[in-house]
């Protein structure tokens, strides 16, 4: 599995603590940026990891912003992109769970790198249960797809 890490100024501490785990724990990944607490635009950060993701460069991502709600937004507008924005473990487990979230994202200004990595870990090694769960991820790819019924 590789990685796209992408994050914003307010999510570029929290980025940098997560690249040193991914580095220390042996993943292959890619950071897109930034590279200092200077101040970037969040929807160009995510546009670099889901263009990774969409063209098969990379699995997953890992997406940073100082509450992990804007990049968030940002990113699920891209086509096949499911970015779930996670403040506690058990959301980010149940994300990849039940939804197949393929990127996770989070808030450097609202999680400490000790519990963000905790969610880090859980998002990357917990395997989609599929099953009843399929039918509702596909009704998430047809509205994506303009095809979801009225009513």
């Amino acid at each position: 599995m590789k990685i796209a890490v992408a994050s914003d100024h307010g999510g570029y501490e929290l980025k940098e603590e997560i690249v040193k785990y991914l580095k220390e724990k042996g993943y292959d990944f890619i950071d897109f940026g930034c590279f200092s607490p200077e101040s970037v635009d969040y929807p160009v950060m995510a546009a670099k990891a889901c263009r990774a993701i969409q063209k098969g460069e990379c699995d997953r991502g890992i997406i940073c912003c100082g509450t992990g709600l804007g990049i968030s937004m940002a990113a699920n507008k891209f086509k096949g992109i499911r970015a779930a924005a996670c403040s506690d473990y058990y959301s980010a487990k149940y994300t990849r769970l039940h939804n197949d979230a393929n990127i996770l994202s989070l808030g450097g200004r609202v999680l400490g790198p000790g519990l963000a990595i905790e969610m880090v870990e859980v998002f990357l090694n917990t395997e989609y249960l599929g099953g009843r769960h399929q039918r509702r991820v596909d009704m998430i790819t047809a509205i994506e797809n303009g095809e979801f019924p009225e009513d």
